[in-house]
Protein backbone atom coordinates (compact mmCIF):
# COMPACT_ATOMS: atom_id res chain seq x y z
CA UNK A 1 0.00 0.00 0.00
CA UNK A 2 1.29 3.43 -0.92
CA UNK A 3 1.01 5.85 2.00
CA UNK A 4 2.48 8.97 3.58
CA UNK A 5 3.03 9.42 7.31
CA UNK A 6 2.13 12.99 8.25
CA UNK A 7 3.08 14.61 11.56
CA UNK A 8 0.97 17.76 12.10
CA UNK A 9 2.80 20.35 14.22
CA UNK A 10 1.05 23.60 15.11
CA UNK A 11 3.21 26.25 16.78
CA UNK A 12 0.43 27.97 18.71
CA UNK A 13 -0.84 26.12 21.78
CA UNK A 14 -2.90 27.67 24.54
CA UNK A 15 -1.52 25.25 27.14
CA UNK A 16 2.07 25.03 25.89
CA UNK A 17 3.08 27.74 23.36
CA UNK A 18 5.67 26.61 20.81
CA UNK A 19 5.02 23.02 21.86
CA UNK A 20 6.68 21.24 18.89
CA UNK A 21 9.99 22.97 19.66
CA UNK A 22 10.02 22.33 23.41
CA UNK A 23 13.18 20.42 24.27
CA UNK A 24 12.87 16.92 25.70
CA UNK A 25 16.13 15.43 26.93
CA UNK A 26 18.09 17.72 24.61
CA UNK A 27 16.04 17.38 21.41
CA UNK A 28 13.03 19.37 20.13
CA UNK A 29 9.83 17.38 20.59
CA UNK A 30 9.05 17.34 16.85
CA UNK A 31 12.46 15.73 16.19
CA UNK A 32 11.86 13.05 18.82
CA UNK A 33 8.45 12.30 17.30
CA UNK A 34 10.02 11.98 13.85
CA UNK A 35 12.74 9.66 15.15
CA UNK A 36 10.14 7.35 16.69
CA UNK A 37 8.19 7.26 13.42
CA UNK A 38 11.38 6.54 11.46
CA UNK A 39 11.80 3.31 13.44
CA UNK A 40 8.70 2.02 11.61
CA UNK A 41 8.65 3.99 8.34
CA UNK A 42 11.37 5.10 5.91
CA UNK A 43 12.29 8.79 6.28
CA UNK A 44 11.21 9.60 2.72
CA UNK A 45 7.66 8.50 3.60
CA UNK A 46 7.44 10.92 6.54
CA UNK A 47 6.56 14.61 6.35
CA UNK A 48 5.90 17.26 9.00
CA UNK A 49 2.95 19.55 8.28
CA UNK A 50 3.34 22.85 10.12
CA UNK A 51 2.02 26.38 10.13
CA UNK A 52 5.26 28.00 11.27
CA UNK A 53 8.61 28.60 9.58
CA UNK A 54 10.45 28.12 12.89
CA UNK A 55 9.35 24.48 12.98
CA UNK A 56 10.36 24.13 9.34
CA UNK A 57 13.82 25.50 10.14
CA UNK A 58 14.30 22.86 12.85
CA UNK A 59 13.16 20.18 10.40
CA UNK A 60 15.75 21.41 7.89
CA UNK A 61 18.47 21.18 10.56
CA UNK A 62 17.58 17.52 11.13
CA UNK A 63 16.94 16.54 7.47
CA UNK A 64 13.20 16.06 8.02
CA UNK A 65 10.80 16.59 5.11
CA UNK A 66 8.21 19.26 5.86
CA UNK A 67 5.53 21.36 4.22
CA UNK A 68 4.08 24.72 5.24
CA UNK A 69 0.31 24.65 5.73
CA UNK A 70 -2.28 27.29 6.56
CA UNK A 71 -2.61 28.87 10.00
CA UNK A 72 -6.38 28.62 9.51
CA UNK A 73 -6.69 24.81 9.62
CA UNK A 74 -9.48 23.94 12.05
CA UNK A 75 -7.80 20.75 13.29
CA UNK A 76 -4.77 18.57 12.74
CA UNK A 77 -6.90 16.40 10.46
CA UNK A 78 -7.74 19.44 8.30
CA UNK A 79 -3.99 20.13 8.15
CA UNK A 80 -3.38 16.60 6.86
CA UNK A 81 -6.14 17.11 4.29
CA UNK A 82 -4.24 20.17 3.07
CA UNK A 83 -1.20 17.93 2.58
CA UNK A 84 -3.42 15.44 0.75
CA UNK A 85 -4.36 18.11 -1.79
CA UNK A 86 -0.65 18.63 -2.53
CA UNK A 87 0.60 15.02 -2.34
CA UNK A 88 -1.71 12.35 -3.74
CA UNK A 89 -1.44 8.90 -2.14
CA UNK A 90 -4.26 6.47 -1.22
CA UNK A 91 -3.65 6.60 2.54
CA UNK A 92 -2.30 9.06 5.11
CA UNK A 93 -0.96 7.81 8.43
CA UNK A 94 -1.17 10.43 11.17
CA UNK A 95 1.01 10.53 14.29
CA UNK A 96 0.58 13.69 16.33
CA UNK A 97 3.57 15.98 16.75
CA UNK A 98 3.25 15.88 20.53
CA UNK A 99 3.94 12.12 20.77
CA UNK A 100 7.73 12.04 21.37
CA UNK A 101 7.85 8.45 22.65
CA UNK A 102 5.23 6.91 20.39
CA UNK A 103 5.56 3.14 20.00
CA UNK A 104 6.82 2.26 16.48
CA UNK A 105 5.07 -1.13 16.70
CA UNK A 106 1.75 0.71 16.94
CA UNK A 107 2.56 2.51 13.68
CA UNK A 108 3.28 -0.82 11.99
CA UNK A 109 0.00 -2.27 13.28
CA UNK A 110 -1.86 0.84 12.10
CA UNK A 111 -0.45 0.48 8.58
CA UNK A 112 -1.36 -3.23 8.56
CA UNK A 113 -4.93 -2.39 9.60
CA UNK A 114 -5.16 0.25 6.86
CA UNK A 115 -4.08 -2.34 4.29
CA UNK A 116 -6.85 -4.69 5.48
CA UNK A 117 -9.50 -1.92 5.49
CA UNK A 118 -8.36 0.62 2.90
CA UNK A 119 -11.68 2.49 2.78
CA UNK A 120 -12.09 2.93 6.54
CA UNK A 121 -10.80 5.54 8.98
CA UNK A 122 -8.75 3.76 11.67
CA UNK A 123 -7.76 5.04 15.11
CA UNK A 124 -6.04 3.64 18.20
CA UNK A 125 -7.25 2.91 21.71
CA UNK A 126 -5.76 1.51 24.91
CA UNK A 127 -7.29 0.56 28.30
CA UNK A 128 -7.52 3.18 31.04
CA UNK A 129 -6.08 2.00 34.34
CA UNK A 130 -5.76 5.35 36.14
CA UNK A 131 -8.88 6.89 37.69
CA UNK A 132 -7.39 10.35 37.11
CA UNK A 133 -7.26 9.69 33.35
CA UNK A 134 -10.84 8.41 33.46
CA UNK A 135 -12.00 11.66 35.09
CA UNK A 136 -9.76 14.03 33.12
CA UNK A 137 -11.33 16.09 30.30
CA UNK A 138 -7.88 16.11 28.67
CA UNK A 139 -8.22 12.37 28.02
CA UNK A 140 -10.74 11.40 25.29
CA UNK A 141 -12.58 8.21 26.22
CA UNK A 142 -13.71 5.65 23.63
CA UNK A 143 -16.81 3.44 23.42
CA UNK A 144 -17.01 0.84 20.66
CA UNK A 145 -19.28 -1.89 19.34
CA UNK A 146 -18.27 -5.54 19.74
CA UNK A 147 -16.38 -5.46 16.43
CA UNK A 148 -14.35 -2.41 17.49
CA UNK A 149 -16.28 0.17 15.49
CA UNK A 150 -16.39 3.54 17.22
CA UNK A 151 -19.78 4.35 18.76
CA UNK A 152 -18.78 7.53 20.55
CA UNK A 153 -15.79 9.40 21.94
CA UNK A 154 -16.02 11.88 24.80
CA UNK A 155 -14.01 13.92 27.27
CA UNK A 156 -16.57 12.85 29.87
CA UNK A 157 -15.94 9.64 31.86
CA UNK A 158 -17.58 6.98 29.65
CA UNK A 159 -18.79 4.29 29.83
CA UNK A 160 -20.31 5.56 33.06
CA UNK A 161 -22.28 3.92 35.86
CA UNK A 162 -24.47 4.86 38.82
CA UNK A 163 -21.51 4.79 41.21
CA UNK A 164 -19.45 7.09 39.00
CA UNK A 165 -16.35 4.89 39.29
CA UNK A 166 -13.97 3.37 36.76
CA UNK A 167 -14.99 -0.19 35.91
CA UNK A 168 -13.59 -0.63 32.40
CA UNK A 169 -12.74 2.09 29.92
CA UNK A 170 -10.43 2.96 27.03
CA UNK A 171 -8.67 6.14 25.99
CA UNK A 172 -7.89 7.30 22.51
CA UNK A 173 -4.37 6.94 21.19
CA UNK A 174 -3.98 9.80 18.72
CA UNK A 175 -2.76 7.92 15.67
CA UNK A 176 -4.93 7.49 12.59
CA UNK A 177 -5.11 6.09 9.07
CA UNK A 178 -7.15 8.18 6.64
CA UNK A 179 -8.25 7.08 3.16
CA UNK A 180 -7.74 10.07 0.86
CA UNK A 181 -11.38 10.30 -0.28
CA UNK A 182 -12.76 10.40 3.27
CA UNK A 183 -10.07 12.83 4.39
CA UNK A 184 -10.93 15.30 1.64
CA UNK A 185 -14.67 14.98 2.35
CA UNK A 186 -13.92 15.73 6.00
CA UNK A 187 -12.10 18.94 5.10
CA UNK A 188 -14.67 19.92 2.45
CA UNK A 189 -17.25 20.26 5.21
CA UNK A 190 -15.26 23.41 6.09
CA UNK A 191 -16.57 23.68 9.66
CA UNK A 192 -16.58 21.73 12.87
CA UNK A 193 -19.68 19.55 13.18
CA UNK A 194 -21.96 20.16 16.21
CA UNK A 195 -20.76 17.35 18.50
CA UNK A 196 -17.16 17.81 17.39
CA UNK A 197 -17.48 21.44 18.47
CA UNK A 198 -18.94 20.55 21.88
CA UNK A 199 -16.49 17.76 22.70
CA UNK A 200 -13.50 19.34 20.93
CA UNK A 201 -12.60 15.92 19.49
CA UNK A 202 -11.91 16.10 15.76
CA UNK A 203 -12.46 12.39 14.98
CA UNK A 204 -16.16 12.85 15.80
CA UNK A 205 -16.64 14.77 12.54
CA UNK A 206 -16.23 11.50 10.64
CA UNK A 207 -19.03 9.91 12.70
CA UNK A 208 -21.31 12.92 12.27
CA UNK A 209 -20.75 12.78 8.51
CA UNK A 210 -21.84 9.14 8.53
CA UNK A 211 -18.45 7.45 8.19
CA UNK A 212 -17.28 4.37 10.05
CA UNK A 213 -14.27 4.66 12.35
CA UNK A 214 -12.54 1.40 13.27
CA UNK A 215 -10.63 1.33 16.55
CA UNK A 216 -7.61 -0.94 16.97
CA UNK A 217 -5.76 -1.84 20.15
CA UNK A 218 -2.47 -0.09 20.79
CA UNK A 219 0.07 -0.07 23.60
CA UNK A 220 0.00 2.31 26.55
CA UNK A 221 3.53 3.60 25.87
CA UNK A 222 2.19 6.82 24.36
CA UNK A 223 2.50 9.93 26.57
CA UNK A 224 1.00 12.90 24.70
CA UNK A 225 2.46 16.23 25.80
CA UNK A 226 -0.49 18.50 26.59
CA UNK A 227 0.81 20.32 29.66
CA UNK A 228 4.29 21.42 30.88
CA UNK A 229 4.20 18.65 33.51
CA UNK A 230 3.93 16.02 30.76
CA UNK A 231 7.51 16.78 29.72
CA UNK A 232 8.75 15.39 33.02
CA UNK A 233 6.70 12.22 32.46
CA UNK A 234 8.26 11.71 29.04
CA UNK A 235 11.80 12.33 30.26
CA UNK A 236 11.22 9.87 33.12
CA UNK A 237 10.14 7.23 30.59
CA UNK A 238 13.26 7.93 28.54
CA UNK A 239 15.39 7.26 31.59
CA UNK A 240 13.53 4.03 32.39
CA UNK A 241 13.80 2.44 28.98
CA UNK A 242 15.56 2.67 25.67
CA UNK A 243 12.95 4.55 23.65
Amino acid sequence: MEYLLVIPARYASSRLPGKPLVEIAGLPMIVRTFLQCRKAVAAERIIVATDDQRIGDVCDEHNINWVLTSEKCLTGTDRIAEVARKINVPCYINVQGDEPIFNPDDITNLIDAAERQPRTVICGRTPITDTNDYASPACPKVVTSLDGSLIYMSRAPIPGNKEGVLVKAWRQVCAYAFPRELLLSYADFAAKTPIEQIEDIEILRFLELGNKVQMIDMSDVSVPVDFPGDIEKVEARLLQASI
